[in-house]
């Protein structure tokens, strides 16, 4: 890692000699050592001794122990013990389980529980589509993963897989408060996993898979999207491809260009290239060529993966062969969902005029953002220590906020582009530019806009019948009760 991330902050509780350049003198090491100091607390004082936590963000843990050797060689100073504070983030985990209502007294525990509840659940047996109303089904979303393709990790298995589903369900609840919950299964045989989502939809209003390896989840997906009636999203393919619109519709209009008429090569012929490029497809672009392991896919070669097949069959009309850095040459877009460290500066500069490079392998990019920026006129990562960083949290909270909202049963193409739309339109043209091709996560419109894009599809495409909202959904998240229907009232 290049630069120091927040991802390797350490704390270092240190005691030094009481002086009026000691906290000065402790920032000086971290200066000196390529750290990013982040604070710097006194937690007591005496007339010798001040004891100091020096926060700081590193580059990774050799970094972190080389600053804490040079801090421990100061004289007089002792470290008395460092903490990684992403662990400290860890533990115990990131979520709990919270009622959403208070019972105070026996009349709020007979209708919360026995016997009042068994009024409610004879009328989810009489209607289950009650559940979506009378049940957290209104607003619960499965996190399901097997572990099998975590970020750039690979196949960790499902216990080292739950932060980062934990994390996942955080960024639900927070931008688009839907609760949402880890599921870590521990199988990867795919109808094990099918058979187990189903045995589990009942109590979910949609199900997020994640971090589950191709070949297996084109499968899976597409089965479960046959065999249940709440929607399912694989947000490495399409919270990928949604966000890598946006950022792409945005980024030709910074260097006016039309998706119609530029060449794209895409590095990367998995489960997110796939979905990358279906996606653009739809959108309009005319001329994409796909480039995996061994080369540029033509419909000439066969292949025994199916996505490959109809990648092969979609895409590359003007038959382009050979490697990745001879398909780039002339291209106007590169988008990496690959590996690291295969593009050179030299690659970049042989693109078109204008040229736009999406390098999102984390944690390590398909080339050096710096080097690309002297010849490419746009540049985006996956990382968050660099511009227009494109990032699936933009996606997928608010998809399945509007998901929910519409109670939609399934998910089409035109969901995906109108989600696109909306994150890309969340910028003005007039706040265009290079270095701003993407809204910040943190921006409270993306989520919204997201969410009322798709359950406005949804709602068009029910014909106005399954997809209306239920005003509880709304009246819930602005901490209210909803006013119970006429059917309600009458049980």
């Amino acid at each position: 890692m290049a630069t120091p991330s927040p991802g390797h902050s350490i704390t270092y509780r240190v005691a030094a000699p009481a002086s009026f350049s000691a906290s000065t003198d402790l920032a000086a090491v971290i200066a000196d050592h390529g750290a990013a100091l982040t604070a710097l607390d006194v937690i007591e004082s005496t007339r010798s001794e001040l004891v100091v936590d020096v926060s700081c963000d590193t580059r990774g843990p050799d970094h972190a122990q080389e600053i804490e050797q040079a801090l421990a060689a100061l004289d007089g100073v002792d470290v008395r013990k460092s903490s990684d504070r992403t662990f400290l983030l860890h533990l115990g985990g990131k979520l709990e389980s919270t009622p959403t209502v208070t019972l105070k007294n026996r009349d709020d525990l007979s209708r919360a529980y026995t016997p009042g509840v068994a009024r409610v659940c004879q009328a989810i047996a009489e209607n289950p589509e009650d559940a979506r109303r009378l049940t957290i089904k209104r607003n619960t979303v499965a996190v399901v993963t097997d572990g099998s393709a975590v970020l750039g990790l690979g196949n960790i298995g499902p216990e080292a897989s739950m932060p980062v589903m934990e994390g996942k369900a955080v960024l639900f609840k927070q931008f688009a408060d839907v609760d949402a919950w880890p599921v870590a299964l521990d199988t990867q045989d795919t109808e094990e996993i099918i058979a187990v989502c189903k045995a589990i939809a009942p109590a979910y209003g949609g199900i997020n898979l994640e971090d589950i390896s191709a070949p297996r989840c084109f499968e899976i997906e597409a089965r479960l999207r046959d065999e249940l009636d709440i929607p399912v999203f694989h947000d490495d393919q399409h919270g990928t491809a949604i966000v890598t619109l946006a950022a792409l519709t945005n980024a030709l209009k910074v260097v006016e260009k039309q998706l119609s008429d530029v060449r794209i090569v895409v590095s990367g012929a998995g489960a997110a290239g796939h979905a990358i490029v279906k996606l653009l497809l739809a959108a309009g672009a005319h001329d994409v060529v796909v480039c995996g392991r061994s080369g540029a896919l033509t419909s000439a070669q066969e292949h025994a993966a199916p996505h490959r097949t109809w990648l092969a069959q979609h895409t590359n009309p003007r038959g382009v062969t050979g490697s990745l850095k001879e398909a780039v040459v002339g291209a106007d877009v590169f988008i990496g969902v690959s590996a690291p460290d295969l593009l050179d500066e030299a690659d970049i500069a042989g693109m078109a005029e204008g040229s736009i490079v999406f390098a999102m392998s984390n944690p390590d990019p398909e080339v050096d953002p710096a080097a690309a920026s002297r010849h490419a006129a746009v540049i985006a990562t996956g990382r968050s220590d660099y511009p227009n960083q494109i990032n699936n949290v933009l996606a997928f909270p608010g998809f399945f906020r509007g998901l929910l909202d519409a109670h939609c049963h399934d998910i089409t193409d035109e969901m995906l582009r109108v989600a696109a739309e909306a994150i890309a339109e969340t910028i003005a043209d007039d706040e265009l530019n290079a270095g701003h091709i993407i809204p910040s996560v943190f921006d409270p419109r993306v989520a919204t806009n997201v969410a009322e894009a798709v359950a406005g599809v949804a709602r068009q495409e029910a014909g106005g019948a399954e997809g209306s909202a239920d005003t509880g959904d709304a009246a819930r998240r602005n901490g209210r009760t909803a006013a119970p229907t006429s059917a309600e009232a009458a049980r």
